[in-house]
């Protein structure tokens, strides 16, 4: 199934970009008449008929509109320290954005490696995820935000957890349960997080986790929170 996505879509009738009209016309070759399949990001599923053949400006009527497309009675918030290189984090938005996520929040850290990200880009990278895994939500990206302030004036999850390497005390995600909850997950830095980090979360309420036994990169620990939470509510 080939999705396009569509933002901006506010009534029956679209008309595709220069860009994505060619791709529709020149690429895919639609002709007037043909079926395509929209998502706008926020829930909405469409199915459209060319109207007009234009690889310019290709117009469509929407013939049929879906609502909270396969939206899930949970939800996953996972904020990480942006790894220093740059194609990990990538790796991981699209992953995540695969497997289901419904927010990121990169977070600068104490031993933080990277410290400046591009949003844009990161955006179109998790688009092309959710066209690919046929998702009618858009992850939302939140701008690089610095540790401390986060984890105070964060609004409090029903479940909120930091993983960490270090923490004799800590509970095994796996283990908790995540059905059907909102969900705050913290991935620190290569480094794991500062001993002062560690115990600034748990005063505001979070929950030390272990992802299990093998150390993991920071995007594989992400992505490992990402499936177990989703595993837990399927």
């Amino acid at each position: 199934m080939q999705l396009f996505y569509t933002p901006d879509i506010s009534s029956d009738y679209y008309t595709f970009s220069k860009e994505e009209s060619r791709h529709c016309i020149k690429v895919l070759r639609k002709q007037t008449g043909d079926k395509v399949n929209l998502i706008d990001g926020k829930g909405g599923f469409y199915t459209a008929q060319i109207i007009e053949q234009n690889e310019k400006a290709c117009q469509l009527k929407i013939i049929e509109h879906i609502k909270d497309f396969n939206k899930t009675n949970y939800y996953i918030h996972i904020a990480i320290a942006p790894t220093k290189n740059i194609d990990r984090f990538e790796w991981f938005l699209e992953k995540a954005t695969e497997i289901g996520i419904d927010e990121i929040t990169p977070l600068l850290c104490d031993r933080s490696e990277r410290k400046v990200i591009k949003i844009e880009r990161l955006n179109k990278i998790l688009v092309s995820a959710c066209k690919q895994s046929i998702k009618a939500f858009l992850p939302k990206l939140n701008p690089i935000t610095d540790y401390n302030k986060f984890v105070q004036q964060t609004n409090l999850q029903e479940n909120r957890f930091i993983a960490n390497c270090f923490d004799s005390k800590r509970t095994i995600l796996k283990n908790q349960n995540l059905n059907q909850k909102s969900c705050l997950i913290l991935i620190g830095p290569e480094g794991d997080f500062t001993e002062k980090e560690l115990l600034l979360a748990k005063k505001n309420n979070f929950t030390s986790i272990s992802l299990g036994n093998s150390r993991l990169r920071t995007e594989t620990a992400a992505i490992s929170a990402c499936l177990i939470t989703n595993l837990q509510n399927q």
